[in-house]
């Protein structure tokens, strides 16, 4: 299978970021309903004490809700809180200063659409893994993919867990607190612990699923 098909997450997890790297061609999901309780809105990141959900806020997030049309609910700080949160927890890992300047605007923008922000954030992360898989957005919602699309839409769920994997081998790295390594968090915990080793250290902890 050379193409990959997958929904559009916020700030991805390990796991969803290893799978661009196993495919020729990547098919984003544009034309999906919005799940609640998803990686569509939400990650995780390792802060001093514990694992932190990061989660944007949306309007009116039902099931019946095009993802395309998801407003963010801007009436709360959101970006304040989910940039001081980054901040605390990798202000001092030994990248955060080279990649932190990449996210900050990011977190300066005002956004209308939930999709426009995970879809440049995404951009961006791909950018600085140097994963150049080329990537296209569905022109329609089809329910059953045709032969030789990898259909991984929903595969990722929080609910999971994070030691639920599609595509990724978990391998510790040098992470920024506690001995214990937690696998599958944000691809920016990875970046600011790993900075330019973050893409030799997927592309070695991957598999191909349905191969």
């Amino acid at each position: 299978m050379a193409e990959l098909l997958i929904e559009l997450h916020y700030l991805p997890c390990l796991d969803y970021i290893t799978g661009f790297g196993q495919f020729d061609q990547v098919w984003l999901e544009a034309h999906e309903h919005y799940q609640k309780q998803s990686y569509r809105n939400r990650c995780y990141v390792l802060t001093a004490n514990k694992v932190d959900t990061l989660t944007v806020p949306v309007l009116q997030g039902t099931h019946h809700q095009a993802i395309r049309d998801l407003r963010i609910d801007n009436s709360q700080a959101w970006q304040l809180h989910h940039w001081r949160c980054l901040q605390a927890a990798y202000g001092k890992a030994p990248f955060y200063e080279y990649y932190a300047p990449e996210f900050e605007p990011v977190y300066q923008r005002n956004w209308t659409f939930l999709f426009d922000l995970t879809f440049e954030l995404l951009t961006i992360c791909l950018k600085q893994i140097q994963i150049t898989t080329p990537i296209h957005l569905t022109e329609w919602y089809d329910k059953q993919p045709p032969t030789g699309l990898f259909d991984a839409r929903s595969w990722m769920n929080p609910r999971n867990g994070l030691n639920s994997y599609v595509f990724y081998q978990p391998t510790p790295y040098q992470q920024n607190f506690g001995p214990d390594f937690v696998p599958n968090l944000s691809v920016i915990d990875l970046l600011f612990c790993q900075g330019p080793q973050a893409g030799e250290y997927l592309k070695h902890k991957a598999y191909r699923t349905g191969s």
